[in-house]
């Protein structure tokens, strides 16, 4: 009876190996199972941070490969695992950004961001973390960033632009190229949010098309696990004129071959970095020991068994999902934004709305049909958006299967008008605003039994 109640628990939760996941901009793909087995491997998961180096010679390899591995996929100059999560390397390189002004002596001048309605969320809230004041700018009709607009914003206190390549909108900036030589010609830098990174592997380099700063979301782009409170993973890469002031510590293979953690940055030796003031420190260190090892073996193990081709082929499938789910659905969903679009497209309720199916039904009901709704109501710059993201794991036949849900859904409604959706799973809807006001919270005390 145990075992069976455990096991029907486990069936009311939805996952991946139950089918897709349309979350748009999370890319909730499939995570090989070999990437596990290995980091659970004893070799791998019961080395200690204290060990000395001479012990990790095989854990101190794979961070020095993965380092090579995100330089070639970026085509910039160097590359810091560190950081523990997107939110975590967005708020480094914004302060490896300030750092490059400091040593050029604006510190205190350059304090403005530039950000956009479709980037990634979390840009405006690490820019003010990090003690930028923000600008934001709106998308074009096409959902590209007009580079008129941003001319429009630019001032000497311009330190940076923030900007999500390809956009929340699943669009690529298709004027990037315009955008960084305007912000390189006002000494301002590009920092490019990695999160969609998993649309342009092995098509296109953010290095090459002017990008200063990037995050990996190895959780994304690179198959470590995605949500349930960490360990997440952030490494960033930059140019040339941010590898002075990287966070420590570095992998260094020695002539002799043996690798060697170092605070010393060796990217940045004999160094002229456009002329900057190299009295002006590095960052310093920003997570304990030398990042989160498990995340790295996963992306390690998922690009050797790609390898180059093997990336290329994720980004085409995935842009080929999406479109497919765009040209099979834009007749009965409206398409806000017409630009065109990559690994992700974004719907609204536009054309079932006034006949009573909203966003949020629409969503509720695809759980009665098995599925995990989309992500709502983002974008912000799409009203009451339904954004969906196939990735590149889904196949022809589980795509169908999603949009012949969605068609049924738009067909049987207004026959179909039970608000009371979803009603064909073991729980069913919950009083939203009930649930939000007045929270119940009940947990276990040992002693009291409560």
């Amino acid at each position: 009876e145990v075992v069976r109640h455990f096991t029907r628990l486990s069936t009311w939760n939805y996952a991946i190996d139950l089918g897709l996941y349309p979350l748009g901009s999370c890319t909730m793909k499939y995570n090989p199972r070999i990437n596990e087995s290995i980091a659970r491997s004893a070799q791998v998961c019961e080395a200690h941070p204290y060990d000395p180096d001479q012990w990790n010679q095989g854990h101190l390899r794979i961070m020095h490969e993965l380092t090579q591995d995100l330089k070639d996929v970026t085509g910039l100059a160097a590359v810091s695992l560190m950081p523990a999560a997107g939110a975590q390397g967005e708020l480094t390189g914004l302060l490896l950004i300030g750092r490059y002004h400091e040593s050029r002596g604006n510190g205190t001048k350059k304090r403005k961001i530039i950000t956009t309605d479709s980037a990634h969320g979390t840009n405006p809230a690490s820019a003010a973390l990090a003690g930028f004041e923000i600008i934001q700018i709106q998308s074009g009709p096409n959902g590209y960033v007009e580079v008129d607009d941003i001319k429009a914003v630019m001032s000497d206190e311009v330190a940076g632009l923030m900007l999500t390549n390809p956009n929340t909108l699943g669009i690529f900036e298709r004027n990037i190229e315009q955008v960084a030589k305007l912000l390189h010609d006002q000494d301002a830098l590009l920092y490019v949010d990695g999160a969609n990174l998993n649309a342009i592997l092995g098509i296109t380099r953010p290095g090459d098309f002017g990008a200063d700063v990037i995050q990996f979301n190895l959780h994304k782009t690179f198959s470590t696990p995605h949500g349930g409170g960490g360990p997440g993973s952030g490494p960033i890469a930059v140019s040339e004129r941010l590898v002075p002031f990287l966070p420590a510590p570095f992998v260094v293979q020695a002539p002799d071959g043996v690798y060697q953690l170092t605070d010393h940055n060796p990217a940045a030796l004999n160094q002229n970095a456009g002329g900057q003031n190299h009295s002006t420190q590095p960052l310093g260190r920003i997570k304990s020991f030398y990042g989160n090892f498990g995340m790295f073996i996963r992306a390690w193990v998922y690009i050797r068994a790609l390898g180059s081709e093997g990336l290329h082929a994720v980004s085409e499938n995935a842009i080929l999902n999406a479109n497919y789910l765009k040209a099979r659905l834009s007749g009965r969903l409206n398409l806000p934004v017409t630009g065109h679009n990559l690994h992700e497209v974004v719907f609204n309720d536009k054309n079932t709305r006034e006949s009573g199916l909203d966003t949020s039904g629409i969503a509720k009901r695809l759980i009665d049909y098995g599925f995990h709704p989309p992500t709502v109501y983002f974008p912000l710059c799409v009203k009451n958006a339904l954004m969906m993201e196939p990735t590149e794991s889904e196949n022809l036949r589980e795509l169908d299967r999603f949009i012949a849900a969605i068609e049924e859904i738009l067909d049987r409604h207004p026959q179909d008008s039970d608000a009371n959706v979803p009603n064909r799973v073991p729980r069913t809807k919950v009083d939203e605003v009930k649930a939000a006001r007045q929270l119940r919270l009940n947990h276990f005390d040992s002693g009291n039994n409560v």
